[in-house]
């Protein structure tokens, strides 16, 4: 059952990336509103598919009857604001500092809703985020560092 477990989290991880490049390239053919309009509407209607599929199903029931906050609603407009983020900004940065930088904002997200629903923070996962900004940092500098200045072992031969 792990193994299970460990090969959705890297289908996962990989379907990220894969979506963030798909999204990235229709944007930039039809532009950065267009494409994020085509994202929002294949995904209401596949959500769409998935109701109806489930409509009869228990939890679906209880979603319809429970007491949704209206705050919950506004996750729609974020996703729309970080698609076109993504989208802008994708094909300007590489892949390895995008998902770097998505990794650092899960981060971020996750100290803040530790804080506001526990009211604490995890040293260690503020000092494990703090190593990745610090390594991605240094390999920031050094991607732009002139060739004479780098080490043998970095150079591009």
């Amino acid at each position: 059952m792990l193994l299970f477990y460990i090969l959705i989290s890297i289908f996962s991880g990989v379907s990220i990336v894969v979506a963030r490049t798909v999204n990235s390239n229709l944007a930039g053919k039809l532009g950065l509103l267009e494409g994020t309009f085509y994202n929002f509407l294949t995904g209401l209607m596949l959500s769409i598919v998935l109701l109806l599929i489930n409509w009869n199903n228990e939890i679906i029931s209880q979603l319809i009857n429970s007491q949704i906050p209206p705050w919950a609603y506004f996750g729609g407009l974020f996703g729309i604001g970080i698609v076109l983020l993504s989208n802008y900004v994708i094909p300007r940065v590489s892949a390895f500092y995008v998902t770097i930088l998505v990794f650092l904002g899960q981060l971020l997200i996750g100290y803040v809703i530790d804080y506001f629903t526990m009211g604490t923070v995890s040293m260690t996962k503020l000092l494990g985020g703090l190593l990745v900004l610090i390594g991605m940092s240094y390999n920031l500098y050094v991607d732009s560092a002139p060739e004479s200045k780098k080490r043998p072992s970095e150079r591009m031969v």
